[in-house]
This record gives C-alpha cells, structure tokens and sequence, in this order.
C-alpha cells in the first residue's frame, strides 16, 4: 500500500509539474495575474507529492520491503539502518528521485524566498524549474518506476554494493546533487531573463545566492567524493580523473566562473550575455553527468550499468533542454544592451581572465572525458585519456589563474593600476621566490614542479593577507586598522576565505605527490618497516565479523624515535549479498601527514601482503576545501547576498 502511495503521489507531482511548465507563460501572454500566480502553487505542490512519494520509497527500504523491485535489488536484512536510508539513492531508480525531489525543494524554495522577485519573472523561473521537473518525472515513471512490485517477493534482498555502504558515500550523494541541482535555478533566471529579454545588475543581484549555494553544495559533494576514494578504496590516492568524477568537476569550474561573472554583471553592468551562457552550461554539464552515469557508456565504480535505452530518453531530454536553451540564447542574446565598458586593466578584466582560463580548463576536461566514448563509439580501437592529460591540462591553465587571483582584488573597477598593485604584492613575490628556490635547491634540481607548485602556494597565501592588509590600510593608517577588519564586509571575507582555501589545497596537493613515501611488502607478525621515518611494526591479524560481512584485521603498531604513537588496524573485508571483497584502510592522521596502512592478500607462511604510506599534508585537500565552503557560505550570510533588492524597490508586478 505504502508503495502504491508513492506511486500515485508521483503522478500528482507530474501533473503540477505540467500546470507549472504551461499556464504561467499562459498567464503571463494574457496578463492574467491569477494563471501567473499558478507558478508558485505548483512549485509547492510539485515538492510535497515528490516529497511524499520519497518518503514512501525510504520507507520501504527502512523494513525491508523486499516486494517492491528497488528494495530487493538493494538492500538487504542485514544491512546498518544508515545503508538501508542511503541504499534509497544508491542505484539508479532512487537516485533519480533523489535528483527530483531537490529540484522541486529548490524550485519551492525560489518560490517561498523569492518574494522580492516581480512576479512575472519569478513565474518564468518556476515555469523552467517544472519543464526541468516534468522532463525528469517523465522519465522515473515511464523507465524506471522505483515502486515496480515482485510477485512472489523474495525473502532476502541482494544488497547494495558494498563500495557503497560507507559513512562517505552516506552523505557524498545528497551533498553533489544539491549542487548539481542547485545549478537549475541559475539555469532557470537565465532562460527566465532571455524570455523576458533583459539582463540588470539587478538580475545579478538575484541569480548570484542561488549559484553560490550551489556552489558551495558542489566543492562539499567533490571533496567528500575524493576523501572516500583516498580512504576506503586503499589506493592511496584521492582523485584518479575518472569520467564520472570529471563529471562533477565541469560543473564547479562552470559555476566558479559563473560566480565571477556574474559580479561583473552586477557591478558594471557588463558580460551580460557571456553570464547567460555560463548559466546554461553549468546546468548542461550536469545534466551530461547524469547522462553518463545512467547511460551504460562507460564503467565506473560510480555508474549504474543499466539499459541503454534508458540512456537514449536522457540523451533526448539533454538535447530538448540544452539545444532548447543554446538556441533560445542564440536568438535572444544579441538583443541584450551591452553594458558599461572597462579597460584592459581592471577588476572587470582579471574576472574576465579567470572566466577564459576555467571555461578552457572545463573544455579540455570535457574533450578528454568525451573522447575516448567517442572514438569507441565509431569503431575507432580503444583510447584511454589518462591523468597525465588532464594534470598538465591544470598546470598550464591554472597556474595563471592563481598568479591572477593576487592581482584582480587589488585592481580597481573600470581601470586599475597594474603598477600599483604589482608593489604591493612584491612581498607576496618575494616570499615565493624564496619558497621555489629553497624547495629547488634542497631537492638539488630536481622538483622543479614542486617548487613551482609550492611557490604559486606561497603566492596566493600572502597575497590574500597583502589584499586584507590594503583593504583595512595596515601600513598607510596603523590606527584603527582593527576596528577597519572588524568592519570589512562578509563577502570580503567569504572572498578571502575561498582564496585561501585554494592555496591550501594547492599546499596539500603539491607536499603530498612530492613527498609521499610508500612500501610495498610483504611481512609476517613482528616484522618492522621503516616509511617515512616511523616504524610499522605488524603484530599479526585476527578476524573480525561485522553485521553483514566478515574481515580480516591486522595490526601494526607505528613508532618513532622509539615512542609508540597509535595502532593502525586496516581490513580486508568479504561481503555476503552480494558477494564482493573490499579494503578498508586505517589512516592515522598527524600535523605533518597520514599514517596509512592497507592489508591485502595471504602469501603463505603467515605472511600477508601489505600497503604502508606516509603521505605529508595531504590533509590540507580537505581542510582547504572546507575553507572554501567556509567563505561561500560567509558570503551568502552577507545581508547583501540574501536579499534581492530594498523593500522600498520590490516589484510585484
């Protein structure tokens, strides 16, 4: 009953969705307030049947409902209450509803906080949030209803994977389709804006809270991605360039440029149509995401293998919803008045620098994605794009885009002073010189990439406290300098922050690939390594039963200069439904790096097979990447952020 519940509420949110995508635009060619009015009632019930209809399917997995199809093919007695709730979203059906029910909780969400909007452009945006809506509810009910029953149920279901069934993995999903989804609305007020044939300072002001939100849900979704990677799959690494983690990264580095953007926008009226665009494409690389996971062109331990005509609907619904709009933009974006003008050098022009250098690093990710697919595709043979490709694509790209990031917040608007801000960050030069060539020379010559890295690291870091410095006047006015940082706006520190965050993972990156020590042996109980300069003592292992696999632990006592500093108790776990084995990795983590220890196969003669690292800094991935949230989030708590314009200038009409 509860299945059928949901099943029904599913089509109910369908049919708001189409009174939402349709009699807005009604309304707004007949100048009938009430048909207009029709957009936010839609968008509220679209949220609460899809809500409703969510609820149920959790439900469902909660007891262990093996009678509907969704639940026995992945979930399963066993398993912890917490991968039961997040075996919900970890397959195709669920995702799907998962996507859905954040695109109307945000399309709710415009229509709720949206009251400063007038309501003609509001009924735009919600109008695109339901064809968005209607589009994906067509596809869950006619390809893959997740309430498709089993008769006779099976008394046991198959589980989810067990990759899958990791506190990471928990919350990692939720968090990037927040992102992902959070990216229809800008979607939404650019088509919104071409339909209405106008692009203000004030539009802007709008779109950009929205974007930063979602911007913010996508650097948490990626980093929470790369931490599962690094710790539960016992590579040792944090990002191998898979299509489906590329996948994720075009939409940030889209919406990062969007972001930027759309500041030129706001503050000089300018780049009106390149934001527009930008909008449109944030959005289409994540629906292209959505397409490569669901389609069954590629393999990846993130991808639903699935029927491929299923990948044909989505790749029908990319080209209506992506074609539509380029074409829409292509019509209608000539029209937009161009705004004020700029010169060469100016804050204008830096974003705009920052603009081309993440829109090209995108485009290079996306070709290097795409290509091997199609050159398959074509009976070509077998191409494989390897990280080699897509790093020496980021160190070309992003190294100016870094140098850039210390200039543009001491540029002025309109024209700047290059001379001006270059004395000003000759510090920041100096320190960084002296970082590179101290690296380089220690290393004697031979990691000249680490001391670039570490330079351009150096180079952000001071620079960004150089910017605050001439923000509250530092060296010009001592006095009051305080009260002045007290004073700096939120934004100003969410800028910061983000910026900092940046050199931070740009430190862990660089200090960890350099300086990684690894050893790959084999030991038997008492055998010590040295990596690192600690000592990994390996005591021998025993077997572990958990509620739905059994393990074998080992255990390694690591020292240094003779002190015994934890135990690290890595697992090689086999799962039972289904039948899959796993490496659990134990990481220790310290001020100056991570312990981490891998056990892997029996050899014989009591001896196993081990991984041990010690990998420098390498927490400086995450800890920049909550830095980075950190100052989105500083950002949006900005008064000037959360509100779309003065009470005294709110339009309704």
């Amino acid at each position: 009953m509860i299945a059928e519940l949901g099943h029904f509420a599913l089509m109910i949110a369908l049919a708001f969705a189409l009174l939402g995508a349709v009699v807005p635009h009604i309304g707004i060619a007949r100048g009938n307030a009430r048909l207009v009015a029709v957009a936010d009632n839609a968008a509220i019930g679209q949220f609460v049947m899809v809500f409703i209809s969510y609820a149920a399917l959790t439900y469902s997995f909660i007891i262990s409902d093996f009678s509907v199809m969704a639940v026995a093919s992945n979930s399963h007695t066993a398993k912890p209450l917490l991968y039961k709730i997040s075996g919900v979203w970890g397959n195709h059906e669920g995702s799907l509803m998962l996507w859905v029910m954040m695109l109307t909780l945000f399309a709710c969400a415009v229509s709720l906080r949206g009251k400063y909007l007038p309501a003609r452009f509001r009924a735009r945006v919600l109008a695109v949030q339901s064809a968005l809506a209607l589009g994906f509810l067509l596809f869950i009910l006619l390809t893959s209803n997740p309430y498709l029953r089993l008769d006779p149920s099976p008394v046991e279901g198959n589980g989810l994977n067990p990759l899958l069934q990791d506190p990471g993995l928990a919350f990692h999903p939720p968090m990037l389709y927040l992102g992902y989804v959070g990216l229809s609305v800008a979607f939404s007020f650019a088509v919104a804006a071409l339909l209405e044939g106008q692009v203000t300072p004030l539009w802007a002001r709008w779109v950009r809270p929205w974007t930063l939100a979602a911007w913010v849900f996508l650097t948490g979704g990626l980093a929470l991605g790369s931490w599962w990677a690094y710790y539960e799959l016992g590579w040792g690494g944090w990002w191998f360039w898979d299509p489906v983690e590329n996948a994720a990264f075009m939409p940030w580095l889209a919406a990062t440029a969007l972001l930027h953007s759309a500041i030129v926008v706001e503050k000089r009226d300018a780049l009106k149509s390149w934001t527009i665009l930008l909008a449109i494409v944030a959005f289409s690389f994540s629906l292209l995401g959505t397409f490569l996971v669901r389609s069954g062109v590629l393999t990846s331990v993130h991808a639903f293998a699935v029927d491929p005509a299923r990948g044909i609907f989505i790749l029908g619904f990319l080209a209506v919803v992506v074609g539509g709009s380029l074409t829409l933009y292509a019509w209608r974006a000539p029209k937009l008045t161009p705004g004020g003008v700029f010169g060469l050098v100016s804050r204008e022009s830096a974003l705009v620098l920052n603009n081309i250098l993440l829109s090209t690093f995108a485009a290079v990710v996306l070709v290097g994605t795409l290509y091997p697919l199609f050159v398959e595709a074509f009976n070509a043979g077998q191409l494989s794009v390897g990280p080699p490709f897509f790093e020496y694509a980021a160190a070309v790209l992003m190294s100016p885009l870094i140098v850039a990031l210390g200039f543009g917040p001491l540029l002025a608007w309109k024209r700047g002073r290059i001379g001006r801000a270059a004395q000003i960050l000759l510090p920041a030069l100096g320190v960084a010189l002296v970082a590179a060539i101290t690296i380089y020379w220690q290393s004697i010559g031979g990691a000249v990439m680490t001391a670039f890295g570490l330079g351009l690291a150096t180079w952000l870091t001071v620079s960004v406290f150089l910017e605050i410095a001439e923000r509250i006047q530092l060296f010009k006015k001592p006095e009051g300098a305080l009260s002045r940082l007290r004073g700096l706006p939120r934004a100003s520190w969410g800028m910061s922050f983000a910026h900092l965050g940046l050199a931070v993972i740009l430190f862990g990156i660089t200090i960890s690939e350099a300086w990684t020590e690894e050893d790959l042996v084999v030991m038997a109980a008492g055998d010590t390594e040295e990596v690192g300069g600690y000592s990994f003592t390996f005591r021998g292992v025993a077997p572990v039963a958990g509620p739905n696999f059994t393990a074998v632990r080992g255990f390694f006592d690591v020292a240094r200069g003779g002190k015994t500093l934890t135990t690290l108790m890595p697992e090689d776990r086999l799962y039972t439904d289904p039948v899959m084995n796993t490496t659990e990795a134990s990481i220790y983590p310290l001020v100056r790096g991570d312990l981490y220890a891998v056990i892997g196969e029996a050899a014989g003669a009591g001896r196993w097979s081990v991984r041990l690292y010690f990998k420098p800094f390498i927490s400086g991935l995450w800890i920049g990447s909550l830095m980075m949230m950190v100052g989105g989030l500083l950002s949006l708590s900005d008064r000037r952020l959360r509100i779309g314009a003065p009470k005294a200038k709110r339009a309704e009409g």
